[in-house]
């Protein structure tokens, strides 16, 4: 067996997004888990730079930050498990590495906005453009999945798993903030891909469970509120 450790707590999509690719390849691995707010000796070596989760530990040679976490698994073990992740075609291939980039550099960060917020106004600034993005995803997903469950088609590919992990967040704050986001009447097909992605055998076993995301959004959103209070002082 490959010598695999993962640095890092599934809480965090990033770090979910690393597991959900090893569980699609099948690989096993050892995880070693970061307590919040907390950076271990051993994350500290091995990610110098940037100092955060995850890191894929591969004969002990270290691998940092999600995306290419998640290409690398893909490459390592291009035909284990559920087989490969990343798309065979360039151009579908360019897509999801885009539509992946645009979630973490303009999507997930109005997501956090939401839990931010510290008036009404704000949070339903941070709503609309969440709302906004997901109707943007949902055209993505229409032309991508051409009428299967995935973006990936019949199967989970790289744009499943890098927006995938952040499907319980999406509904975590729902509850935190009483609003609904991705609601089926708008977005049919997106709200169709969630149910498939939580479905899929390779995800249920490791996605985990939504009301410790929404646990621990509630201690950010704690968290955030004391340092906006501290800020106005």
């Amino acid at each position: 067996m490959a010598d695999v450790k993962l640095i890092g707590s599934p809480l965090s999509p990033y770090v979910l997004r690393a597991v959900l690719a090893l569980s699609l390849k099948k690989v096993e691995y050892e995880l070693l888990p970061e307590k919040f707010g907390e950076k271990s000796e051993l994350l500290l070596k091995s990610n110098p730079i940037y100092k955060k989760i995850p890191v894929l530990i591969h004969h002990d040679r270290p691998i940092c930050e999600s995306a290419i976490i998640v290409g690398y698994i893909d490459e390592v073990w291009p035909e284990s498990g559920f087989g490969a992740i990343l798309p065979a075609d360039s151009y579908h291939r360019a897509l999801h590495r885009f539509w992946s980039y645009y979630v973490d550099d303009k999507w997930f960060p109005s997501l956090v906005a939401i839990g931010k917020a510290a008036t009404e106004e704000a949070r339903a600034e941070a709503v609309e453009q969440v709302r906004a993005g997901l109707l943007l995803l949902e055209e993505a997903f229409v032309k991508l999945s051409e009428g299967k469950a995935f973006f990936g088609g019949d199967h989970v590919a790289y744009l499943d798993v890098m927006f995938g992990c952040f499907v319980n967040w999406i509904k975590a704050a729902e509850e935190l903030v009483s609003v609904e986001l991705l609601d089926e009447a708008t977005m049919p097909a997106l709200h169709g891909w969630a149910v498939s992605f939580r479905e899929h055998e390779a995800v249920k076993e490791v996605m985990p469970d939504s009301g410790k995301v929404l646990e621990f959004l509630k201690i950010l959103h704690a968290m955030w509120m004391k340092e906006a209070a501290d800020a106005k002082n």
